[in-house]
């Protein structure tokens, strides 16, 4: 029945995830067609590049007209921007006094100076096509480059003046109501699909047999783990929804375009800085999702699950899910951090060389971590102890609380919690690897009959073994051991007895009291001093 359930819970997730992919697919890029587009974010760079390029290096950037990219041109590094400035501010005034004229015609006019082609618009003029600018265009001379640039400009104007027109803007008006009814449905749908999804987690959830208290563990945290993983992504797909509707539709039309551009032009850095964080947190949980999977299959492994190992195979694989998944959230947290700077345009190459460099230093500064890392990993490796052992460690001891590479916390009997670094760890005696073993000293009169008092200590321990209550946990038949010594408080005699880990406190309470009152009953004295 519980691999049932693991295989069944896989394919639900597997088939949620699919699912839930293809609708922030679809809300992203379903949408009704139009003369008007939302630029794409890498038209909307700066002109720049990356942080090791020379100021010679030529790069390019776009020239807008009423929002959209007109046309691109070329430059050096240390002379693009300056260019763009100096060609933006005409054309914004070129194309102001053209569209705020009715029956004003677009001119658009080559002429040379310096051997090179001039553009003039309506007598106006706007730029000098350089050699880089017929580079960038695959042209074979600035004259061609010039004509192709002045083509494009007198589409683009004419086509902003068209735009103005009422029928375009009642045309445009009824695409975007179009637009916002989809969106306000498809989010519906979402948020209807979100809340059955999670209906349908929670009972399927409540229906899962309860095994060993490890296994509903781990199950809790994945379900919990997924349905976090499943709300960002369902926020994601109703941002894609909302935000891409809205930018369209300011898109569709031109007094609003300039507001979309602006948009995306200051969204630009942090949109992908929380793509990015988001991606990495999504992917954290996921991996979280995985390792609880592969942790409760572990667990309920017929192979692995036998009566001497069961218990200890529980602690020592919820100690390897809690390391792995703090290394798990350390690599994934580093890779968003270099996918971060990647998307700001720096090279990380440079900075993963020197941090090799600070790594190296750091490294020689910080030896007792590296040591404190090296030796828990050794611990963790060898199954010295788990999560929820019984050690002793030099003069403190407890169960342990806290395992990780860097250090152990135990907490006493006293409910002190102790912190041991890891390299401070060379002795350590597990009191619960496995099995336990209660061992006593029962100390007995010097007038009692010995064979008596032996075959009684012997009983008391066969019949508490018998027990419903304690037969599961004592492993083996109590060995009364006999006479151990003779001291001042009398005959010693001594006892084993083998038991569950962590449970020879309670059955050695349970075994004394039992002693107790059939020494009584027998009349066997214990030694008074």
């Amino acid at each position: 029945m519980t691999k049932d359930y693991f295989a069944k819970g896989g394919v639900l997730v597997r088939s949620q995830f699919l699912a839930l992919a293809g609708s922030i697919a679809i809300s992203i890029s379903i949408v009704p067609k139009a003369d008007a587009q939302i630029p794409f974010l890498t038209n909307l760079q700066p002109p720049t590049s990356s942080s090791h390029d020379s100021d010679s290096k030529i790069i390019f950037g776009s020239v807008y007209l009423d929002g959209r990219s007109a046309f691109k041109i070329a430059g050096t590094k240390a002379t693009l921007t300056e260019r763009l400035d100096q060609i933006q501010e005409p054309l914004d005034r070129i194309s102001q006094d053209y569209l705020l004229s009715p029956s004003k015609e677009v001119n658009v006019k080559i002429r040379t100076s310096h051997g090179l082609p001039v553009i003039y618009v309506n007598d106006q003029f706007l730029m000098t096509v350089t050699t880089e600018d017929a580079k960038l265009r695959e042209a074979d001379s600035p004259e061609e480059a010039a004509n192709q640039i002045a083509q494009l400009l007198e589409q683009e104007l004419k086509r902003a003046k068209q735009e103005r027109q009422t029928p375009s803007l009642i045309y445009h008006g009824k695409i975007a109501g179009g637009i916002m009814l989809t969106m306000i449905i498809m989010s519906w749908v979402l948020s209807r699909w979100q809340r059955r999804s999670a209906s349908h987690s929670v009972k399927s959830f409540k229906s899962t047999p309860i095994d060993a208290p490890l296994t509903t563990q781990l199950k809790r945290q994945q379900h919990s783990n997924l349905k976090e993983a499943k709300r960002r992504l369902f926020q994601l797909a109703q941002g894609g929804i909302w935000g891409g509707g809205t930018l369209f539709i300011l898109g569709l039309f031109p007094y609003s375009r300039s507001l979309q551009l602006g948009i995306l032009l200051g969204l630009q850095i942090p949109l992908r800085l929380g793509i990015v964080a988001l991606g990495t947190y999504v992917a954290v949980r996921f991996s979280y999702v995985l390792i609880d999977r592969f942790t409760a299959a572990l667990v309920v492994s017929s192979n692995l699950l036998t009566p001497e190992t069961s218990q200890r195979l529980q602690l020592r694989v919820s100690t390897i899910s809690v390391v792995t998944k703090g290394i798990v959230t350390v690599t994934w947290v580093v890779v968003g951090i270099l996918l971060a700077l990647t998307t700001l345009g720096i090279d990380v190459v440079p900075l993963l060389a020197g941090a090799g460099l600070v790594g190296v230093a750091v490294s020689l500064a910080s030896q007792n971590l590296i040591k404190d890392a090296i030796n828990g990993f050794l611990i963790i490796l060898e199954d010295q102890y788990a999560l929820g052992d019984a050690i002793t460690v030099g003069n403190v001891g407890g169960l342990v609380e806290t395992l990780n590479l860097r250090m152990t916390q135990v907490r006493d009997t006293e409910g002190r919690l102790i912190t041991i670094p890891n390299s401070e760890i060379k002795i350590v005696a597990n009191l619960s690897s496995r099995w336990s073993q209660v061992d006593l000293n029962i100390p007995v009169a010097y007038q009692t009959d010995i064979d008596e008092a032996l075959k009684l200590i012997e009983n008391v321990g066969l019949e508490m073994a018998r027990h419903s209550q304690w037969q599961e946990q004592i492993l083996e038949t109590p060995q009364v051991l006999g006479v151990d010594n003779f001291e001042d408080r009398g005959v010693i005699v001594r006892v084993w007895i083998k038991t569950q880990p962590l449970k020879q406190w309670a059955i050695a309470r349970e075994y004394r009291r039992r002693l107790k009152i059939a020494f009584d009953q027998a009349k066997i004295p214990i030694h008074l001093p």
